[in-house]
């Protein structure tokens, strides 16, 4: 009736309503409420139509008697069908596609492509979306003895799935409509227009997928809090992607070893989109996009935070040592301004950003704080790192015992050198937390006579002998100063290795285990660079750090460099002065005199500069520096939302290691399997009735790996992990 009615509206404007009227012109229609145009629509747009007056209505601007009045002419029951349609179904309902009846849709020619494709391998939905028809349809259809399989002609069993190269002709078939992988274009359609939340998981029978073995890791993925952020910390907007998609995509390609989402570009999106659960991963900008979006709508640092507790309260005898690093993540880029900072594993003053690392004797890391402008270790243990530590350690002593035992501490934190400050020892313990550390520049030797050899227990289990001794000894400053035990080892060469610590209560044996176990976390900080690209940038783009911060003048610092410098010169030229002296025992009188006089010139400019590097300030207030030379940081939220997926991931490969390394002689050996373990291909078999999905990893090198593959697969298999989002029961078999 509408299109009818549309047929004979005249062209022209016709008033509704004293403010709402219609214009016809040039086959389309136009409302107008007042002056403004409300909305518009073409003549034969019947979805448009009901559209346009169902909101007009919802809106209050005109009545359904005033339609029916108009020279529109609509019904009155009509009307109020499309405004209960409107609130009911929302506005997107006019424009959503009728259901077709399966009669009308599964005609001969549709049957027997729906059996050829069946006899394939392919899965039932894929087959409906490929015929046309829907998947509800097909599925009554199979039921009724409608559709059957047809009789195979590729010789591969209909239980292996489809092969890798079928996928791949599907997969560049896609790429003439939406794009290289994009087989779900239904699913893409309706969450483009709003009509769905977000794309759900559903896996199909396939063989031979890339990387199906990243599946391995989702249990330990999930049980080190993957996704315990969702909703809470992490969230997107509507969309194909949901924020546990990409959340699953950043973790598997960690394990995966994708560094970093450029990296995507060389992998096949449909293949690895199989082990996600979709038709495809996201491309690189638009991941980009989602990890930029979670981070900025959500609080990824609150998340990093929350799991820290929980890694620490899951194991609290781990939590009461914790060792502290910095690592400096160099920047090669020219959009920022960041300061300089000496990187060790170069020997250069490079620009970058520090992160100190917060870790356990396993190297397992709890938590990282980013700094573009720090003071050093001390300064930021001291204002960053302390606080949150006295909220997330577990089984903290209370008050009472602290006051009663003045040697008690709360917890032990370990750090290089840098920290064997009397200032940094005395501000610890004034919330009683302990500390271990090398001694700096230890002059004198203790007699070979007070070391004794003994077994020291490390952390994990091992055991090392070494000599060791110890005394009771003080760490001062000026007029200050605090008492200390100190522990020394001594090696085969003679050398003696020198440990502080304020922890008085605690053993020889445990101090020197703790100190000699700091190797795990420069171990650490190797690996994730080598394998997780820790230094990596994630996100574009620059952040002005606040005008208060205190910096380094850069005018103090190049009169600094000038003193130095001068002072250098100084010390050659005395240096020189003197050999040359005793090589012609003081004959050369002359040439004496005249290097005494630019010694004594030397002198006076070093004097110079020293009084102008004193009377200049060392710090100032970040504002008072020009553009140029004002530090910035990079956008931090990307980079901590990737390093907690990071810390995940890692988490996860060592909880595999431990899960196999009973199988085998080294740990190394057990890591670099599970390394292999999570890239290599794997058929998927889901089974719907029993709500199973078959993960068959492929066979390893050798048959020693078999046989321990094989043993964690039966150990992750007994754990009965469902999957986060289809709640299939994982089942993991070595094909």
């Amino acid at each position: 009736m509408p299109q009818l009615l549309l047929q004979g509206f005249p062209d022209g404007a016709s008033p509704i309503n004293a403010t709402v009227r219609v214009l016809k012109k040039d086959k389309h229609l136009t409302y107008f409420v007042g002056e403004d145009n409300y909305c518009s629509h073409a003549e034969d747009d019947l979805a448009g139509f009901r559209w346009a007056l169902a909101t007009l209505m919802a809106n209050g601007h005109v009545r359904p008697c005033e339609v029916e009045a108009s020279s529109l002419k609509v019904p009155h029951r009509t009307l109020m069908r499309w405004g209960r349609q409107w609130s009911e179904q929302g506005p997107g309902s006019f424009y959503r596609p009728a259901a077709r009846r399966g009669g009308v849709a599964m005609t001969p020619g549709n049957v027997v492509e729906c059996g050829r494709l069946l006899s394939e391998g392919v899965g039932v939905s894929e087959v409906a979306r490929r015929v046309g028809v829907g998947d509800s349809t097909l599925r009554k259809a199979i039921r009724s003895g409608r559709v059957t399989k047809s009789e195979r002609t590729t010789g591969v069993p209909p239980s292996e799935g489809s092969t890798k190269s079928a996928r791949g002709r599907q997969d560049a078939h896609a790429a003439e409509g939406m794009g290289t992988a994009c087989t779900r274009a239904n699913d893409r359609m309706a969450a483009a227009l709003g009509l769905i939340h977000g794309a759900s998981a559903r896996f199909e029978r396939c063989q031979d997928v890339l990387m199906g073995g990243l599946l391995v890791g989702l249990p330990v993925l999930c049980a080190n809090g993957l996704l315990s952020g969702l909703k809470k910390h992490l969230s997107l907007p509507e969309g194909f992607y949901r924020a546990m998609h990409i959340l699953m995509v950043l973790g598997f390609m960690a394990l995966g070893r994708i560094r970093r989402p450029e990296q995507l570009r060389h992998q096949p999106p449909g293949e690895f989109g199989k082990v996600v659960g979709l038709d495809r991963v996201p491309e690189v900008r638009t991941l980009r996009e989602k990890i930029a979006a979670m981070a900025e709508q959500g609080t990824p640092g609150e998340w990093m935070k929350e799991l820290s507790r929980s890694w620490m309260e899951a194991e609290p005898e781990e939590a009461g040592y914790l060792y502290v690093d910095g690592h400096v993540r160099v920047y090669h880029g020219d959009c920022a301004v960041l300061p300089r900072r000496y990187v060790s594993r170069q020997r250069l003053c490079l620009r970058g950003t520090t992160d100190y690392w917060v870790n356990d004797a396993l190297g397992r890391p709890f938590f990282v704080v980013s700094k573009a402008v720090t003071e050093g270790l001390a300064a930021t243990l001291i204002e960053d790192l302390v606080p949150e530590l006295l909220t997330s350690v577990p089984r903290q002593p209370s008050e009472s015992s602290l006051a009663a035992d003045p040697l008690l501490h709360r917890f032990v934190v370990i750090f290089d050198r840098e920290g064997a400050t009397y200032r940094l020892f005395a501000d610890l313990w004034k919330e009683r937390i302990a500390a271990i550390t090398y001694r700096k520049a230890v002059a004198d030797q203790w007699p070979e006579s007070e070391f004794h050899e003994v077994e020291v227990p490390m952390p994990g289990g091992a055991s090392t002998r070494m000599k060791l001794a110890s005394r009771l000894t003080t760490l001062s400053a000026g007029t200050e100063s605090m008492p200390v035990l100190e522990v020394r080892r001594l090696t085969q060469t003679g050398h003696q290795t020198a440990i502080i610590t304020s922890a008085r209560q605690l053993s020889v044996l445990a101090v020197a285990g703790r100190m000699f176990s700091r190797w795990c976390q420069e171990n650490y900080f190797g690996y994730m660079m080598q394998h997780y690209d820790i230094d990596g940038l994630v996100q574009y783009g620059v952040d002005e750090l606040p005008g208060t911060t205190e910096v380094i003048n850069p005018a103090w610092r190049a009169l600094d460099k000038a003193v130095k410098e001068s002072v250098k010169k100084l010390r050659r030229l005395q240096a020189d002065v003197g050999a040359r002296y005793l090589e012609n025992d003081g004959a050369d009188i002359h040439a004496s005199a005249e290097r005494r006089q630019d010694i004594q010139a030397l002198e006076t400019d070093t004097d110079v500069l020293r009084i102008q590097r004193k009377n200049t300030p060392r710090k100032v207030p970040l504002a008072s520096l020009p553009d140029g030379q004002r530090p910035q940081q990079l956008t931090p939220m990307g980079k901590v939302l990737t390093d907690t997926v990071k810390m995940i991931a890692y988490r996860a490969e060592t909880a595999l290691v431990a899960l196999l390394r009973p199988h085998l002689a080294k740990e190394d050996e057990a890591r670099a399997l599970i390394r292999e373990l999570l890239v290599s291909s794997a058929d998927l078999d889901p089974n719907e009735a029993e709500g199973t999905l078959t993960v068959r990893i492929h066979r390893m090198a050798c048959p020693a790996h078999d046989t321990a593959v094989a043993a964690l697969l039966d150990e992750l298999t007994s754990a009965a992990f469902h999957h986060p989002e289809t709640n299939a029961r994982l089942i993991y078999q070595l094909a």
